[in-house]
């Protein structure tokens, strides 16, 4: 396996070391190979809401797979998820699953382009959205322009076809329009950035960019993968009171297990084939196992809507932080950032509000916290530029605990 993993993150490539191999996951925490159990804030990246192994999940999985685990034919349970997902969120009339969000992402920018006629996309700097070739790319110099190629393998005749704008920049986004008139076919972004550590949208950007998508012709896409049923039931959509043109979910549709959609209005979704012109397939699509997941998971959420809990916990989990930032004397070189069960501690002066702010960070600094933390009993994500995912089964007294091994983390780090 190249680098010993099947992603390249879990190689602690970021922060050095060797990585710990993990053998099964409860609640709030998980267990490696040599029986070290820690308080986990990755949280899978994201899809665990309820924490690992919820029994309401793991039961209808099991359920699922007693039953066969791959038909290639249609089921039951793709039709009751499609019925859950459209009626959550606000902009989903119609909806596609895939098995990831890379596939997601990449689906719903061919429609893009069916849709629209035109073969250019706009994304933000520093948004991730899966490694298909059209996402895989960087900024050049100038606050709009072509992206270039981010990993050997992308043609640079296709990376030529996406421009990089700021996040949070509407007047960059303005401009971009201006450069490339009638060719725009969307612009795709994180409503709540997430992959370049958390940093949430300044007041009016989502609002100006939905104008100025609107008012140009293109499609408005948001990859709601991570804060899709994590920020609100509804995703950041519903947070933020501005509806896309298509949506990206994937990670709490999926309850831990690979599964991504996309989804949106009737009139676009309607072109993907066999409806329309718009081809994309796929074999394990709609997969039992997972969609089994994805019911249970939506299903708890309606019954038992969690945000209140996770937005208290959150505010929890700050407030100790601030007190421990403070107590170390950190408060002015690192920045604490939060939307709800999301966060980042950036290892810079905030506040961050995009992935130029994010670039300044002491990734060096964050790499020895990062080890201090795991020798505390607790698992950040291996990268400066990820977030922190609260779950409902971390309990008041992880968060308090959290907080502590932050402030001896700090000044461990300050002391070397």
């Amino acid at each position: 396996m190249p680098g010993g993993v099947s992603s390249p993150v879990r190689s602690f490539a970021s922060v050095g070391g060797e990585p710990f191999f993990v053998s099964s996951g409860r609640g709030a925490r998980v267990r490696d190979a040599d029986g070290i159990s820690r308080l986990d804030y990755v949280m899978s990246y994201g899809p665990l809401l309820f924490g690992h192994a919820p029994a309401f999940v793991v039961r209808e999985v099991a359920k699922a797979a007693r039953g066969g685990t791959s038909f290639g034919a249609p089921t039951e349970r793709e039709v009751r998820l499609a019925e859950r997902v459209t009626r959550m969120v606000p902009s989903i009339e119609m909806v596609r699953f895939v098995n990831s969000g890379t596939e997601a992402a990449m689906s719903a920018i061919r429609l893009a382009r069916g849709a629209t006629g035109r073969a250019r996309i706009v994304k933000t700097d520093g948004g991730y959205h899966g490694h298909a070739d059209s996402f895989l790319v960087s900024a050049g110099s100038g606050v709009a322009t072509f992206a270039i190629a981010g990993s050997s393998g992308v043609p640079s005749e296709l990376a030529a076809l996406t421009t990089v704008v700021p996040y949070n920049d509407a007047d960059a986004l303005e401009g971009a329009f201006r450069r490339h008139p009638g060719e725009i076919a969307a612009f795709v972004l994180e409503p709540v950035a997430a992959n370049m550590g958390v940093v949430p949208p300044r007041s009016g950007y989502l609002e100006a960019a939905r104008e100025l998508t609107s008012r140009h012709g293109a499609l408005l896409v948001f990859d709601e993968v991570i804060t899709g049923f994590r920020v609100a039931r509804g995703g950041a959509q519903e947070l933020y009171g501005v509806e896309p043109d298509l949506t990206i979910l994937g990670k709490i549709l999926g309850g831990g297990l690979p599964v991504g959609a996309y989804g949106g209005r009737r009139d676009l979704m309607d072109r993907v084939a066999p409806s329309g012109d718009v081809y994309q397939a796929g074999t394990l699509s709609g997969n039992p196992l997972a969609m089994a997941a994805g019911i249970a998971m939506l299903r708890e959420i309606e019954r038992r809507p969690p945000y209140a809990e996770l937005e208290r916990k959150g505010a929890l989990l700050e407030a100790g932080l601030r007190e421990a930032l403070a107590e170390a004397g950190a408060g002015s070189s690192v920045a604490y950032q939060r939307v709800g069960s999301l966060s980042t501690l950036f290892f810079t002066e905030g506040p961050v509000a995009d992935f130029a702010g994010a670039k300044r960070s002491d990734t060096a600094r964050y790499a020895a916290f990062f080890h201090a933390m795991r020798e505390g009993g607790v698992f950040l994500p291996p990268a400066q530029f990820e977030a922190w995912f609260v779950s409902t089964a971390h309990a008041d007294a992880d968060l308090r605990r959290t907080a502590r091994a932050v402030r001896e983390s700090l000044q461990q780090v300050s002391g070397d």
